[in-house]
């Protein structure tokens, strides 16, 4: 059966989700007493990549981080919690949805920190050989309307690309403060 006839195997989001929790100290917080905004994107980038690698059980890559969005710091003393899943998916590559929930643990007040888009790409197998995705299937209504927007930012992620392709083209290595 050739790749086109053959039918993709089905994989559902709540099969790709990952949620870690942990605490806000202050060696991870910057000088505002709030969570270091390069340690959460190291935190979403591990979340995702078990996403990715439980979607396709296969060895992935960061493409991309598409859209992060900072919506509300995460003090020194909070919680952090990191949920990610497969929320579209081609052939090689797939995206991942963030959602990242803070927590004022005295309180029990919880919040919308930031949310995230990344996009990841599964390597060849041991013999060198590309691998096939699954479809990704939506049940709950947070995971349909989010899925329900992937072809969308995946056309808007192919013309960016073209762009950065031409940036690329005119970028230099030249180290800059050498005459």
């Amino acid at each position: 059966m050739t790749e086109a006839n053959q039918e993709r195997e089905i994989r559902y989001c709540r099969q790709t989700k990952v949620i870690q929790t942990h605490h806000v100290f202050p060696f991870d917080s910057n000088y505002h007493g709030t969570l270091f905004g390069g340690k959460l994107m190291s935190m979403i980038d591990d979340c995702a990549a078990i996403s990715g690698e439980r979607f396709g059980r296969t060895t992935n890559v960061t493409a991309s981080v598409d859209t992060l969005n900072f919506i509300k710091p995460l003090p020194t003393g909070h919680s952090v919690c990191i949920d990610t899943f497969v929320s579209g998916a081609g052939k090689t590559s797939m995206e991942i949805f963030t959602k990242v929930t803070g927590e004022n643990l005295r309180t029990g007040e919880r919040y919308l920190a930031a949310t995230c888009f990344l996009t990841f790409v599964a390597l060849p197998d041991e013999n060198g050989q590309k691998v096939s995705l699954p479809k990704i299937v939506p049940e709950t209504v947070e995971e349909k309307f989010i899925n329900s927007g992937y072809e969308e930012r995946r056309q808007k992620r192919r013309a960016d690309l073209d762009y950065q392709k031409q940036l690329h083209e005119h970028l230099t290595t030249e180290i800059p403060w050498a005459d």
